[in-house]
């Protein structure tokens, strides 16, 4: 937790989460040492991390405040915050991060935390969305790549856990391309059972610009990292959804959701450290 609106998100998201799965909600705030404005100023590290430990504090007082009830811990590591927070994704179920980075920016440096942190996690990764209620369908998009039939099973899991709509959406930059379009989407929803009642939706135009408007009436969007083409650490339309998707996003790694964890999982709630 590092004290923004987003990491206040992230803490609250984080809760909701946690209850939803009946499991408990880990905050996490990395600490990297005192910030100093002049190179011959002293170090504070004492005041410092006195100061993280308050983050802290207020991060697991918010995640109570959303859901009381929650069971939630405060948790303050050090080294390097892309380190840590993938070792936690290693044993946790969810990792929620702030998306700071994303406001303001045109564009997320490639070793930026939340790019590291979405990319290479172990377990999938929530991106908070600041204030915003949990409504509508929960959102998924397929292009017919593995990677994007782990985010269906992982939406089918969250429409029967939250009792909610499921739609999948297929976008084909043309037209002229509906019948191969409609295959795909037919073909991806029959791969997983637990989509037989699942809404679909065939959308024509720019798949970022048009995921993007999707996803304002969702109560997130589920996607995979990388899309049919592979190769790079963040696909070209997961990198535009991390910047400027409307709900909070999930990109999925790891044991599908719906299979059984291992032992001692928790959702943890994660924050950015700049």
């Amino acid at each position: 937790m590092n004290g923004t609106a987003a990491g206040l998100a992230a803490a609250r998201l984080g809760a909701r989460e946690a209850v939803v799965r009946g499991l408990p909600l880990r905050v996490v705030h990395v600490f990297t040492g005192p910030k100093t404005r002049h190179l011959d100023d002293a170090p504070d590290w004492s005041g410092a991390r006195r100061d993280s430990m308050e983050l802290v504090a207020d991060a697991v007082a918010a995640a109570s405040r959303a859901v009381p009830g929650v069971r939630v811990e405060g948790l303050l590591l050090d080294g390097p915050p892309v380190r840590e927070l993938l070792r936690q994704s290693r044993t946790a179920e969810l990792l929620v991060i702030g998306g700071d980075d994303c406001a303001g920016s045109p564009r997320l440096p490639i070793d930026s935390v939340l790019v590291q942190t979405v990319s290479r996690a172990r377990c999938p990764v929530v991106v908070a969305r600041g204030v915003r209620p949990p409504a509508g369908a929960v959102l998924t998009a397929t292009d017919g790549s593995p990677i994007s039939l782990l985010a269906l099973r992982m939406a089918a899991a969250e429409g029967r856990r939250r009792g909610v709509a499921v739609e999948v959406i297929h976008v084909m930059e043309t037209a002229d391309a509906e019948a191969d379009g409609r295959r795909l989407l037919d073909e991806a929803v029959a791969a997983v059972p637990g989509l037989r009642t699942a809404r679909t939706r065939l959308l024509v135009g720019d798949p970022t610009p048009t995921l993007v408007r999707a996803s304002r009436r969702g109560r997130m969007m589920i996607v995979g990292p990388r899309g049919a083409g592979g190769g790079a650490l963040l696909g070209g339309v997961a990198l535009q959804l991390l910047r400027r998707c409307a709900s909070p996003t999930v990109f999925v790694h790891g044991t599908p959701a719906g299979e059984s964890m291992s032992a001692g999982t928790v959702p943890t709630a994660g924050t950015l450290i700049s």
